[in-house]
């Protein structure tokens, strides 16, 4: 009968054993504790943080974590408090069967530093299976001649506890013939053997039932029964007796289900039923019945099922020969189960950080187990990764391995690894595990943004339209993300009287320039200024590039003519003498244009002339020269329009008019002649012609005036080289044209125009000229005769 426990055994009882050393290394640090089996979940087991001597918040701060071998956790921390609790009720039966001690392994794992701590739970037996015979009865059978003190071994009862819970003793039922005596096996396991103390007489008695009882060592003890019916049999004298007393075999844990294990073989010296033997195993465990079958006449030892090194690597049983007389014989019968590779290393992870910023030094990606339940070469391990990977592996503890970087890593360089950790066995053939994890590599702001050029050179017409796109400037940033997002800026520009934001902008998404203002070519030629470009990145960062916008020149500005000046009131006259060879250089036409380049080249070409084919303009140089000689039916007057034409598309013009005087030797006096057309010029020509024969005709008459006036004037010639021809007040101021004798001007006129190198400007220096000292005595009373003269033809 099965006795219940006291209420004191019932209550949760915690027996903690802690084994701290003074090394704080990884795997220098081992605690213990020990607890009962089928202690409630969530049981205090120990404080955690006082066995490893931690301050309060440090194993939070550490992120500390249980580790246990697989996905099975027995134990769960509260990080705040450092309890350490159980998270489920244990069997200690069912984790570990038969082995004594059980012992579970763990680790506390320390994330930041690195640290492993290993840890031992021990979990203590309790009484709580009661022994169990395999069946309900025990036949034996007796020979009526059997000898007093024959020993009759029984079969024992089974019980999962161990140590003193297991089957401690065994008593028989009260009666006449037996005794009981309880022995032990040479494995611990204690069994039971019926003595006899007195003769049997089958005619007296022919058989007994006996009650077989087991007892373990719990407090109170758990019990188990048996019946026990004993048959006398007549006398049979022989006894089976096996060929060897102890049978060893050894089967590959991988030999398919009813392969031949071995036979054993037992001899009778009796004959007819008394010599027929049949084999049966005897006193044997489950784990012996459900793994093997014999074959009662026989005695081959068959494979019921597939064996598991893993789980059991040795069997005992005991195999018995009976006869026909139910005399028997036993042997002992040890299987090996030899380990073959059949399992594949397993990996299980711990920790796993899939992201990690680049620039970082020596950094944990994953902590991980692995594990093989194999045995000597068998489950001996090895760990690798690719290679030319910057990663490393690092072996902790009890076969657990931590991945960490090489070294910094450059997301730039390679933003992504896929990392393939290999566990392979020794065992043959090996066997391996995979397993991949993708390590990504997160941006830092370590890249300053480039511009794809250290300079740029935009270019831009003058007259431009407001908020023109004249180019654009482009930067990169190797970083991702908001990192490398950029923001355009202008820089103040170095000039401080550059009005740079008032010329130019740019878009700070994109880096796109535009002209604010329409730009003058003639103002402002070309301008430099800096951009810089920054990143959002924390903390941000950003770099320059030099701009330099060129204004290109537009034909805008039309040729301006220094000389001759345009005046109304007084218009420029130049006087010819009838006499000039072809070719005579009449005058200059000067002109000037603000632009630049081609749009500055000026061509000069004669636009109008009272007699074409007369004068002719040099088109590069803009001098005015007669085409031929001067003949006496040439008007006297001539009026010449020059076209001053720049190179520029479309191109630009100017117009200057000449006054040209034909005049004989610079004596005969004239008038300024006024602006006319052509057809008035010949009408007045035909009127001086008429006035001149009025005056011929008039001439007898006046004969003695003119001769007197002849004499004069030529005695006043000789007194002096040069005579001075008055012009009347208003038009030719007579220190404007000076005539001498010999029908030539006497001043000489120079033009010099130099032009700059850009041809942007360009200088007119004219030099005036130095009339010589004409006057005399009787130069106003010259002046007063030729006033009469030219009253008298009537050029008034």
């Amino acid at each position: 009968m099965e006795s219940p426990l006291p209420k004191a055994t019932q209550k949760r009882q915690v027996t903690i054993l802690t084994l701290l050393f003074l090394l704080w290394e990884v795997g220098s640090v081992t605690i213990k504790y020990s607890i009962l089996e089928e202690t409630d979940s969530g049981s205090f087991v120990s404080n955690l943080k006082n066995d490893l001597g931690l301050g309060t918040g440090e194993l939070a701060k550490r992120g500390a974590r249980i580790l246990s071998k697989g996905n099975k956790q027995h134990l769960q921390l509260e990080q705040k408090s450092g309890n350490l609790l159980l998270k489920e009720k244990l069997d200690r039966e069912e984790l570990c069967g038969n082995t004594d001690p059980c012992i579970l392994h763990f680790q506390v794992l320390l994330k930041n530093p690195v640290q492993f701590i290993q840890g031992e739970l021990q979990l203590q037996d309790v009484n709580d299976h009661a022994p169990e015979f395999l069946g309900k009865e025990i036949l034996l059978k007796i020979s009526e001649s059997s000898h007093l003190g024959t020993l009759f071994p029984l079969e024992i009862a089974q019980d999962l506890d161990v140590g003193s819970n297991t089957v401690q003793n065994y008593l028989i039922s009260s009666n006449s013939h037996f005794h009981l005596l309880t022995r032990n096996h040479s494995d611990g396991r204690k069994y039971p053997e019926l003595v006899l103390e007195k003769a049997l007489d089958r005619e007296e008695q022919s058989e007994f039932r006996l009650t077989l009882t087991a007892l373990d060592g719990g407090s109170p003890p758990r019990t188990g029964t048996c019946q026990v019916l004993i048959l006398v049999l007549d006398i049979n004298d022989n006894t089976p007796e096996f060929t060897q007393g102890l049978y060893q075999v050894q089967v590959p844990e991988n030999s398919p289900v009813g392969s031949l294990v071995i036979t054993v073989t037992a001899r009778d010296l009796d004959a007819g039923i008394y010599g027929q033997l049949s084999y049966s195993f005897f006193q044997s465990p489950n784990q012996v019945i459900q793994a093997f079958e014999i074959n009662k006449a026989s005695g081959e030892i068959r494979l019921k099922k597939l064996l598991d090194f893993e789980e059991i690597d040795t069997y005992h049983m005991e195999i018995e020969a009976s006869d026909g007389g139910g005399l028997s014989g036993k042997c002992t019968v040890v299987i090996k189960v030899m380990d073959v590779n059949d399992n594949a290393p397993e990996l299980t992870m711990s920790l796993l950080i899939s992201d990690i910023p680049e620039n970082s030094p020596e950094t944990v990606v994953a902590i991980f187990g692995i594990s093989d339940p194999d045995s000597q070469d068998n489950g001996k391990m090895m760990c690798s990764i690719q290679d030319h990977l910057p990663f490393l592996l690092k072996p902790s503890v009890e076969n657990f391995y931590t991945l960490v970087t090489e070294g910094a890593l450059d997301r730039e360089t390679r933003s992504e690894y896929n990392i393939t950790i290999t566990v392979t066995d020794l065992g043959t053939p090996r066997l391996k595990t995979e397993h991949s994890i993708t390590v990504l590599v997160s941006d830092v702001n370590d890249n300053a943004p480039a511009f794809s050029q250290t300079s740029y050179t935009l270019s831009v017409r003058e007259n431009n339209q407001p908020a023109l796109h004249i180019g654009s400037v482009i930067a990169t940033d190797r970083d991702s993300g908001s990192n490398a997002q950029l923001t355009y800026s202008l820089l103040p520009p170095q000039d401080p009287h550059l009005p740079l934001a008032s010329l130019v902008s740019i878009n700070a998404d994109n880096g796109q320039l535009f002209a604010l203002r329409a730009l003058d070519f003639e103002a402002l030629q070309a301008f430099e200024f800096r951009v810089g470009a920054t990143d959002h990145g924390s903390p941000a960062l950003s770099s320059q590039a030099l701009v330099r916008v060129v204004v290109l020149d537009d034909n805008d500005n039309s040729p301006f003519v220094l000389y001759p000046l345009q005046n109304a009131s007084a218009p420029c006259t130049e006087l010819v003498p009838r006499a000039a060879e072809p070719g005579y250089l009449v005058t200059k036409v000067v002109a000037v244009d603000g632009d630049s380049g081609q749009n500055a080249w000026l061509s000069f070409q004669l636009l109008k002339a009272t007699e074409p084919g007369l004068f002719g303009v040099w088109a590069h140089n803009g001098e005015v020269r007669t085409a031929r000689l001067l003949s006496e039916r040439d008007a006297a007057r001539h009026r010449l329009v020059v076209l001053v034409k720049d190179n520029g598309e479309p191109p630009l013009s100017a117009s200057v008019t000449l006054h040209v005087l034909l005049v004989d030797g610079f004596s005969q006096p004239y008038l300024p002649l006024p602006e006319v057309a052509p057809e008035r010029a010949q009408a007045d020509s035909l009127t001086v012609y008429l006035v001149i024969a009025l005056a011929s005709v008039s001439s007898l008459f006046l004969f003695s005036v003119l001769v007197f006036v002849a004499v004069r004037l030529c005695r006043r010639c000789r007194a002096a080289p040069l005579a001075v021809c008055s012009v009347p007040e208003g038009h030719f101021p007579g220190h404007l044209v000076d005539v001498s004798g010999t029908g030539t001007l006497s001043q000489n006129y120079r033009y010099e125009v130099y032009l700059a190198g850009s041809s942007k400007t360009s200088e007119l220096q004219i030099l005036k000229p130095m009339p010589p000292n004409l006057l005399d005595e009787g130069a106003d009373k010259n002046m007063e005769e030729n006033r009469n003269i030219r009253n008298h033809f009537g050029f008034n």
